[in-house]
């Protein structure tokens, strides 16, 4: 009786550690591979301006990413989230390398590949992020909530870095004044698909997590091609029939709208007149710090439904102060000063995306575990479509216009967010 309960206690030690393992791969892995692609695509309408083909990949990328997050929550629970995890990297190496021979023939197609991919690999890492929380908690017995928030903080705190080591690697390849000349981005493309290919690697020693259901299911049923025509009915239109999922939607929409004006808008039209194209990749490096920073200390204060609405409320103010600031009272000067306050508004706005960022994941976690593929691939459309309207529209309106709308956007989020967490508390105190 003794040796048996020494080896339950020795395979729950093992458990515990493989899912701390996992996690620890999952974030460094995507670290490797979002280091590259975040950098290349921060460089795109740079590099890629004849006929604005880096604009125009841009937005197809992400308008294909919304398209294929509709299935993607089938494709994940239809293979599992290891293998979407797997297979949702090579769109990433293929865009970077298309980079190599940059022309209409090479960046569409990687474009539209790169969005069905984009959209599984991200459905697969909340759906195995998740499982893994669950199944730590489970064995520990520790609360479900605290743990999903402490994996998230990790992993996004972790993930908000590839912007510093990206832009950093962009600096030193490109110190010279390289980056209009063709041996200059060559070699900083060929360094990065290198980098994505360790992460991509990295990746295959995730443990397995897939959803045991399907061991359930009859050799009928798996071969029916109504029920997976169901399936894929279900996971687009059941998640919308929730009043929960409906009042996080604008949240959803206005976390991808944050993160397009970034790319798009504040490094164009804030950063670049006043630290030139240098000072870009700093500026996005001090983003990516604070980011990481953020996404850490949310993540380790996250347990339940108010923390998290005190925490995405604190978020939302600071970018919300941004917002303002830009909108009513800045203007570039020169000195000193001048400079600062460009790093100063990128380091509030990586505060509010690494809270954005850590607490959506948690709460989707928490508030829909019987579907988390489809709460996921929600998250993806709504961000996706934002983003993708931000890069098609961006040359048609003004910064002030864009400002505009996202402070109202924000104001309708926070709305639906609060009536959410009121709809909670009521759930709970009358169960």
């Amino acid at each position: 009786m003794d040796e048996e309960e020494a080896l339950l206690i020795v395979d729950n030690k093992n458990n515990n550690n493989n899912n701390s393992r996992d996690i620890h791969i999952l974030s460094i892995s995507f670290v490797l591979i979002f280091l590259s692609f975040g950098a290349a695509q921060n460089l795109e309408t740079t590099l890629n301006t004849v006929e604005n083909l880096g604009t125009t990949c841009l937005g197809i990328l992400y308008l294909s990413f919304t398209i294929f997050s509709i299935v993607a929550g089938v494709v994940v629970r239809t293979i599992g989230s290891k293998k979407a995890l797997v297979l949702g990297t090579s769109g990433y190496w293929f865009f970077v390398a298309a980079n190599l021979i940059p022309s209409w023939y090479t960046m569409i197609p990687a474009s539209i590949y790169i969005g069905f991919c984009a959209s599984i690999i991200w459905v697969g890492q909340g759906t195995y992020l998740t499982s893994s929380a669950q199944s730590h908690a489970r064995e520990n017995k520790l609360h479900e909530g605290t743990v999903i928030g402490h994996f998230n903080g990790e992993f996004w705190a972790m993930f908000a870095g590839h912007q510093v080591f990206g832009n950093l690697i962009t600096l030193f390849v490109l110190k010279d004044g390289t980056g209009g000349s063709t041996t200059g981005t060559t070699l900083l493309f060929i360094i990065f698909l290198s980098v994505m290919t360790l992460g991509i690697i990295l990746i295959c020693f995730l443990s397995k997590k897939d959803n045991h259901k399907k061991a359930k299911e009859s050799p009928e049923s798996s071969l029916d091609r109504f029920s997976t025509l169901t399936s894929l009915a279900k996971s687009v239109f059941k998640p919308l029939c929730d009043v929960r999922m409906l009042l996080i939607i604008p949240l959803f929409a206005y976390s991808g709208l944050q993160q397009a004006f970034v790319w798009a808008e504040f490094t164009k039209g804030i950063v670049k007149p006043v630290l030139g194209s240098a000072g870009v990749g700093g500026a996005m490096a001090v983003y990516g710090a604070f980011d990481a920073l953020s996404s850490l200390v949310a993540g380790r204060f996250t347990s339940g439904l108010s923390n998290i609405t005190y925490i995405v409320c604190g978020g939302a103010l600071a970018q919300a102060i941004i917002f303002l600031w830009i909108l009513l009272q800045y203007s570039a000067t020169s000195g000193l000063i001048g400079m600062i306050y460009p790093l100063i508004m990128a380091g509030v706005l990586g505060i509010g995306d690494g809270v954005l960022m850590t607490q959506l994941n948690a709460l989707l976690g928490i508030l829909f575990q019987h579907d988390m593929e489809g709460a996921f691939a929600q998250l993806k459309i709504w961000q996706s479509a934002s983003i993708a309207a931000v890069f098609f529209l961006m040359a048609h309106i003004t910064m002030q216009a864009m400002l505009v709308t996202m402070l109202a956007i924000l104001c309708v989020s926070m709305v639906g967010f609060l009536l959410l967490t009121l709809r909670g508390e009521q759930a709970l105190s009358s169960s």
